[in-house]
């Protein structure tokens, strides 16, 4: 087995400790040394401690210097991240971002992973990037998207402060993605809080106005997708298959999140973790020099 390359975490809140847990139980290639906060009796910081993790209470200064660090996961917010960033690069470190700060180029792993070889950071997009930009770019490689619109509903308890303070970066680093990345010409994002409770599943509907509405093209895609997604998102689920409206197209998606931290309707996080921790996982291959081959002798 290689050497595994040593990350941290800024940020030890809701998304910041299900990560932490995803690369306990999950990583091949990332290992996890310091988990950085500012608020000495957080609850983030006692379990890195008990799971034996060095944290620090002076945020990113306590990272930054630590040459054995290669990979930082940024889980605090947009602003903060563009503070964050050229520090990071500076130190020739890789910032992988959780936060809609859009620095970085957007990766959405099940998408454009593969195009995305050498960047100093990569940008997670937001968590209803990650749900419904894969199902965009599907829809968009049967049909050609000209427009699209998600609608990204979370549960109001899986909603930290973070996310509460980013819903204008939200949707415009959503709506931003689904062109960028899905593909459409033109796109709108909106989330809701919904404080039910029970506490829903995160769904998300998608629509789109297509110009070549082929039902059995679009449905194949969409599917395809779904099982690119689930790689890395076993709770990741079509709940509505493509409906075809002449040339609107509506499907729905829900994300249940593993549970491993979280509780399992905090799909919105679960999503984002995940594809931060596969990003991390392909960037240590790169930088490992691991082959196909030796990946699949490790498998």
């Amino acid at each position: 087995m290689a050497d595994k390359i040593k990350a941290a975490i800024i940020g030890p809140g809701n998304i910041g400790m299900d990560l932490m847990y995803k690369i306990i139980n999950r990583a091949k290639y990332i290992e996890l040394d310091t988990v950085a906060g500012i608020i000495p009796g957080s609850e983030g910081l006692k379990l890195a401690r008990e799971n034996g993790f060095n944290t620090c209470v002076n945020g990113i200064d306590g990272i930054l210097g630590n040459e054995d660090i290669k990979i930082v996961f940024d889980c605090t917010g947009a602003k903060p991240h563009l503070i964050h960033a050229p520090l990071l690069k500076n130190e020739n470190k890789i910032a992988v971002d959780l936060t809609p700060a859009a620095v970085g180029p957007y990766v959405v792993p099940a998408v454009n992973m593969h195009e995305i070889y050498n960047t100093d950071n990569y940008n997670l997009v937001t968590c209803g990037g990650q749900a419904t930009v894969p199902i965009v770019a599907a829809i968009n490689a049967a049909a050609e998207v000209e427009y699209a619109e998600i609608v990204s509903t979370i549960s109001s308890r899986s909603a930290g402060p973070a996310t509460r303070q980013n819903i204008d970066e939200f949707t415009e680093t959503t709506s931003d993605a689904l062109v960028k990345v899905g593909g459409a010409k033109k796109a709108k994002a909106i989330i809701i809080l919904n404080p039910a409770e029970p506490p829903i599943m995160m769904r998300n509907t998608i629509y789109c106005q297509v110009k070549t509405p082929d039902e059995k093209a679009i449905t194949q895609s969409v599917l395809e997708m779904v099982k690119k997604v689930q790689e890395y998102v076993p709770g990741y689920s079509l709940k509505l298959a493509p409906i075809i409206e002449g040339n609107k197209v509506t499907t729905i998606v829900e994300v249940a999140g593993e549970g491993s931290y979280l509780p399992k309707y905090a799909g919105n996080l679960d999503i984002i973790t995940a594809a931060a921790l596969a990003v991390a996982e392909k960037a240590a291959e790169n930088m490992l020099n691991i082959s196909e081959s030796t990946r699949g002798a490790e498998q």
